[in-house]
């Protein structure tokens, strides 16, 4: 650090700290630096002395020092609402999660089944809501795990004896809605895969070097695959087609930083021939199991609290192995709620996701505005 006074007969010091902030002299200062920027870059004593700084009288320095002052607490302000908004944004995107995996964001199976069926008598004893989804023959979540099993059961083709997946511990897991059914991971999932491994080295922008080749940094937080500056990387017929992405496929970042690791994301549309990354599983899921329900369960806080008591952690990368993500539990609803679940979602959260959309704008234009304040201190034309 260097240590500057400001002689205070030529220029206030406040006035000098509103023209560092200014976007031409982070220009000039940054013009100024040597070295180079993967090992660290210097600027110099002597070079930060040369930094020009315009200079009008002292009277006219405080009174454009004090109209700074005034439109940035305008400013200040403004941010925070806007940030307040993002905050109660962010809490409002995890209570629809929350509800959406209780079974409270929309009406169960079994609620829709008690009240389309017929009153009991008085003296036939109640009905509960499971018992008539039983008897209009609707598929509850254990039969249709039941259902699930017995077909990976039948259709076993692999090497050696088939061994059950292993079932999740429900020991200290909330009660769920009638008509719903604890499972894991390892129980859901038709198919997981980890990627293909290709270095820096074999990465490239351009398209023409070779296939689409999804990343973790392609996977966002909120169960999205993104697609904008995708690598490219040479893979031959037999990888690309094991590694392959499909529409509708769950990509899960088992490597990352502690706050990054166990990203989500479900690929829609994923671009022709795209394969991804040996830090993401891939997990495919079988018929009756809607894979954006199992994606918005694993986004939720409390998916998400489950998988931090599995999670491998050293100073500078956590990972999540298969082996202790598979046997987590998933709240599994009847095929039908699953897909008016996702639905339901799907059209709550869009509305947030244009509200986040245009406060994030909305920020932009204030750092905008902020610097277009300190512009016109600096040219003699904010007063």
């Amino acid at each position: 650090m260097y240590r500057f006074r400001a002689r205070e007969d030529k220029i206030t010091p406040q006035f000098l700290e509103a023209f560092l902030q200014s976007e031409d002299a982070r220009l000039a200062i940054d013009r100024m630096k040597t070295g180079i920027s993967d090992s660290g870059l210097n600027l110099t004593h002597g070079r930060f002395l040369k930094l020009q700084v315009p200079v009008p009288p002292v009277s006219e320095q405080r009174r454009i020092v004090a109209e700074i002052e005034k439109q940035f607490t305008r400013l200040d302000a403004g941010v925070a609402a806007l940030r307040r908004v993002q905050a109660n944004l962010k809490r409002y995107r995890a209570a629809v999660l929350k509800a959406a995996c209780e079974g409270k964001l929309v009406p169960t199976e079994a609620e829709l089944a008690a009240k389309n069926a017929k009153s009991p008598k008085k003296n036939s004893g109640s009905v509960s809501a499971f018992s008539a989804v039983q008897n209009l023959g609707y598929e509850t979540g254990e039969q249709l795990l039941q259902r699930i099993l017995a077909e990976r059961r039948k259709n076993w083709a692999g090497r050696g004896k088939y061994e059950e997946p292993i079932p999740p511990s429900t020991k200290e897991l909330p009660s769920l809605p009638d008509g719903w059914t604890w499972a894991s991971i390892n129980q859901l999932a038709a198919e997981t895969m980890i990627g293909l491994d290709r270095g820096r080295a074999q990465q490239r922008d351009d398209p023409s070097f070779g296939v689409p080749y999804i990343k973790m940094n392609n996977v966002t937080m909120e169960g999205r695959v993104l697609y904008e500056d995708m690598a490219y990387v040479p893979a031959d017929m037999e990888e690309s087609e094991r590694f392959a992405v499909q529409d509708g496929d769950i990509l899960f970042n088992t490597r990352n930083s502690k706050e990054l690791v166990g990203k989500i994301g479900i690929a829609r549309n994923p671009p022709r021939g795209a394969i991804y990354n040996n830090n993401l599983m891939r997990i495919r899921v079988p018929r009756g199991v809607t894979p954006a329900f199992l994606c918005l369960q694993m986004c939720s806080h409390e998916f998400r609290r489950r998988m931090e008591l599995v999670k491998k952690a050293t100073t500078n990368v956590a990972a999540v192995y298969a082996k202790d993500l598979l046997p987590l539990a998933i709240a599994l609803p009847p095929h039908t709620e699953q897909t008016r679940i996702v639905a339901e979602v799907d059209r709550r959260l869009s509305v947030v996701e244009e509200l986040e959309t245009l406060v994030h704008a909305n920020l932009q234009r204030s750092a905008r505005l902020r610097q277009s304040t300190l512009q016109k201190a600096f040219t003699g034309e904010l007063l």
